[in-house]
């Protein structure tokens, strides 16, 4: 068993990684759930994978376990499916020393997440994340959030999880675009904190080599957030740089309707263009790009999505790092180093039509 300890004060939180950790849930959160009541949240496709395994364990370790299911995707996370889970989760009898444990991707995280923080003004919560893009990225940190039509996780708050844990051999199930989704966030921390795992996804290259060191990959991404979080908590300047490739990435996903790319292929694209930007920039070395392309395309991940200057500007308007029509815009000034570069957004629009993004 690996564990990470994330330094918050008042909040604190272990991150535990173990093959077969779903067996020993019961165990492990006992002490830190305090209720009898634990109500995990999972969506169609991880149900019938691990939802009874894991109230198995549950009901093990003294607790009350229900389960409720949401729809696989993206659209899940919207206000309509909130506040029927509001509703669900107060039907079951929940109180405030009960807990909510989310079960599942991103999706699921980000919601059941916003749920426990404002049903009842807020109840204990649990992250055991399924996905490979869950494991290294959005369950830890306590970014929990829903979309609206006006755009990706634009209600949300900042709340952090009693535990994390997370089991290595969920990720054998994944199907490979889920994994290679993942491996966009995986490759995005190489860029902007260590060059290191840069390299050595690179001589690694595909999913096959990749699961045999899964688990250090994932503990070694987590540990790199950790590090950010506990610097900054409530991204204002640090935790920013966790964003690189995703301020573009957002408007490919936004201009498909969420329909078309998932999260890690937009984010793949949007890395591409951003060191393409960098470079117009004068901040990021030429050869940047491509190294990322390289590596993007050896675990099958776009590097280019079309879209259009209106797709752009919609997006980029609306954008959670802009500050009085300035947007943050996370820059590589090499592999393993990134900068937060304050732009004007028309400047901005500006780089990405000389970069020649708007089709």
């Amino acid at each position: 068993m690996s564990v990470i300890r994330v330094n918050l004060p008042g909040r604190e939180y272990d991150i535990i990684s173990e093959a077969g950790v779903l067996d020993r849930a019961g165990t492990l959160l006992r002490p830190v759930l305090k209720g009898k009541l634990a109500v995990i949240v999972t969506d169609s496709n991880v149900e019938p994978l691990y939802a009874s395994r894991l109230a198995r364990s549950l009901h093990q370790g003294g607790f009350t376990a229900a389960i409720l299911e949401v729809p696989a995707g993206e659209t899940s996370k919207c206000p309509e499916v909130l506040a029927e889970l509001w509703e669900q989760l107060l039907d079951l009898g929940l109180t405030r020393s009960d807990a909510v444990i989310a079960l599942g991707g991103g999706v699921v995280g980000d919601l059941s997440g916003f749920a426990a923080a404002t049903v009842l003004r807020g109840v204990r919560f649990v992250q055991i994340p399924t996905t490979l893009l869950a494991q290294v990225d959005s369950s830890v940190g306590g970014k929990v959030a829903i979309d609206l039509q006006a755009g990706k996780n634009l209600a949300g708050a900042f709340y952090q999880p009693k535990l994390v844990l997370m089991d290595p051999d969920c990720l054998r199930t994944l199907p490979d675009r889920e994994f290679r989704g993942g491996m966009a966030e995986v490759i995005k921390y190489g860029c902007i904190w260590d060059r290191e795992l840069f390299d050595e996804l690179s001589r690694l290259g595909s999913r096959k080599a990749a699961m045999e060191h899964v688990g250090e990959i994932a503990l070694r991404c987590c540990d790199i957030k950790r590090q950010v979080v506990e610097q900054d908590e409530l991204d204002t300047g640090l935790r920013m740089l966790l964003n690189f490739g995703h301020t573009l990435g957002h408007v490919y996903e936004a201009a498909y309707h969420y329909e078309t790319y998932t999260h890690g292929e937009a984010v793949a694209a949007g890395m591409v263009a951003a060191a393409r930007i960098g470079t117009l920039l004068g901040v990021t070395p030429a050869e940047t790009e491509g190294r990322i392309t390289e590596l993007l395309e050896k675990f099958g991940l776009p590097t280019s999505i079309p879209a259009k200057k209106a797709d752009y500007e919609a997006t980029l308007s609306k954008d959670k790092k802009s500050d009085g029509g300035s947007i943050s815009f996370i820059a590589l000034r090499e592999i393993g180093r990134a900068e937060a570069v304050k732009l004007p957004t028309e400047a901005l629009l500006s780089r990405i039509q000389e970069a020649g993004l708007c089709k």
